[in-house]
């Protein structure tokens, strides 16, 4: 949820209204996508909705580095988590229809042909969403790791 939009602190809350969902609507799913692909759907039009009212509220969608600076041995861990935080930063750039088709493609790892059943598009607008995703964050990357090269 956190690399769709939702702010970590409200994370828990927004999963718990996923799952609500599903339960409410199971009885009625059909069948005609897996059952994963029906409940990354629900989950991006969930996190659509937290963002819309978060925006409202003008709560800030995204990660904190942390403030200290972390002893040796956590060194790698801290990079990463660094790291994870610039590539969150990045996406949050994108607009929802793109955010949605590069986080299930790209950072789930589902099929295009799922990602597009979830997101409710053809296969190729996918394709499309996904290629400019990709721009998007590959230049968002490219300015981050330029600016912390200067001194």
């Amino acid at each position: 949820m956190r690399r769709l939009g939702v702010h970590e602190a409200d994370a828990e809350d927004v999963c718990q209204e996923v799952f609500m969902i599903v339960h409410r609507r199971l009885a009625g799913f059909e069948g005609r996508s897996s059952v994963q692909t029906w409940i990354y759907g629900i989950c991006i039009r969930v996190a659509a909705d937290y963002r819309k009212r978060a925006h409202r509220r003008r709560e800030s969608t995204h990660a904190e580095l942390p403030d200290q600076v972390a002893p040796e041995d956590q060194h790698g861990a801290l990079e990463d988590q660094q790291a994870r935080a610039l590539l969150d930063a990045c996406v949050q750039t994108l607009d929802d229809d793109k955010r949605a088709v590069f986080v299930l493609f790209e950072l789930e790892e589902l099929p295009m042909t799922e990602v597009a059943e979830a997101v409710g598009c053809p296969l190729q607008t996918a394709y499309t969403r996904l290629y400019a995703a990709r721009r998007v964050v590959e230049a968002a990357l490219r300015r981050a790791t330029a600016a912390r090269r200067m001194p």
